[in-house]
């Protein structure tokens, strides 16, 4: 007999996913150019050359054993040594090899964080508007997902839900900053008030509250914006970071978990990583991708056509009369629907080949999110889509 937990899963894919699919479909009808898809969150600027150059000399040159073998467990040791010296350089924290676990992407090192501090019956607190994928990523370890309700004026955290939900149950909170979908970056304000609480907390229930801050968007953080690094503010701090935006590699499924040093048993979680994997099947990602990584661990793609994607669509939206927070980073704009329903809204949309997606399962319902990492040439021309969309169905707004 059929697991049923995984069976019951199939009447809820991914709308996003569904979206996406309904984009292609429409695209292969009118020719894909002629489809606004602000559905998926695909980067869409070139990987930097430098990128390239290093899997070709890493190709042309290498052992092909070093480059297509097992990698150690918790990942090529000489990437984590660079990845540690990295972060110190960068963020002042004495990050050592010891701290550092290579992951598949961002949701591995989710995966393995969560059941590092979790398990069956414990709660994790997440805050609303939220990537819906962290649902099943919760709710497989057997713990309880608990959703702290949005303050949908800054989308910053919603303090007095929290503190009313912050029981001596909750082992981990999950945050994502820059925030998919809400495109909003948590301020060092924000970002201290919850440490602090956290920390008063842990010593009243007498255990520690891990922080699991999801980090696959830090390096797309517009000009001016406050974006203070979460793990120098909370000692029990796990840093997810996937290099999938950045350099946008979403394919390669790369990334790592990053154990705050000051964490209580850090080296111990490092290595308990190894075990979790044997568990979940994750057994380290590629060598040859680690390695090339490697390369170019402080360089980017060019990530400034997102600003300018994101300037573009925000002023239009606030033209039309649109209620938006304008984002702070990531390619993700949220702006309030024109109408209660959300799904209706993207709906009517549809007919003017506008593909967006309804934030009913972001835990936002009337919201919509836009990824608008596609061309700025696209971007410049579903103006005008959007425009007669919101003119003609909604004209007294």
């Amino acid at each position: 007999m059929l697991v049923q937990k995984y069976k019951n899963m199939l009447s809820g894919k991914s709308v996003i996913r569904q979206l996406s699919e309904f984009a292609t479909a429409r695209g292969q009808e009118i020719g894909y150019e002629n489809v606004f898809d602000y559905s998926l969150g695909n980067p869409s600027v070139a990987v930097p050359q430098e990128f390239t150059d290093a899997m070709i000399r890493l190709l042309q040159e290498k052992n092909p054993m070093e480059l297509h073998g097992y990698s150690p467990s918790l990942g090529i040791t000489s990437v984590r040594e660079a990845i540690a010296a990295s972060l110190e350089k960068r963020f002042g924290i004495p990050y050592r090899k010891e701290h550092i676990f290579m992951t598949s992407a961002a949701a591995g090192a989710i995966a393995h964080a969560l059941r590092l501090v979790v398990e069956e019956g414990d709660e994790v607190l997440i805050f609303a508007p939220f990537f819906p994928e962290y649902r099943p990523y919760i709710e497989l370890t057997g713990a309880k997902l608990k959703i702290v309700p949005p303050d949908t004026e800054t989308f910053q955290i919603n303090f007095t839900a929290f503190e009313e939900m912050l029981t001596d149950k909750v082992k981990a909170i999950l945050i994502n900053t820059p925030n998919n979908p809400s495109g909003i970056v948590y301020s060092t304000e924000t970002v201290q008030k919850l440490a602090d609480i956290l920390r008063a907390k842990s010593a009243q229930y007498g255990h520690e509250i891990y922080l699991i801050s999801d980090e696959p968007y830090r390096e797309i953080v517009f000009a001016g914006v406050d974006a203070p690094c979460v793990s120098k503010f909370y000692e029990n701090t796990m840093m997810c970071y996937s290099f999938s935006k950045s350099l946008s590699l979403p394919g390669e499924r790369i990334g790592y978990l990053a154990i705050n040093p000051a964490c209580a048993d850090a080296e111990t979680m490092v290595n308990m990583c190894g075990q979790i994997s044997r568990g979940i099947g994750h057994n380290c990602p590629p060598s040859i991708i680690q390695l090339a990584v490697c390369d170019v661990l402080d360089k980017t793609a060019d990530l400034s056509v997102y600003e300018t994607n994101m300037n573009l669509i925000y002023k239009e939206l606030k033209s039309l009369g649109f209620t938006c927070v304008k984002p702070g980073g990531t390619f993700y704009i949220f702006p309030k629907a024109l109408e209660e329903d959300s799904i209706a809204f993207c709906n009517k949309a549809l007919k003017y080949d506008l593909i967006l997606v309804p934030a009913d399962s972001f835990g936002a319902p009337g919201f919509f999110r836009m990824a608008y990492c596609i061309a700025t040439e696209k971007v410049e021309r579903s103006l005008a889509a959007l425009r007669k969309f919101v003119e003609t169905e909604y004209p007294n707004r």
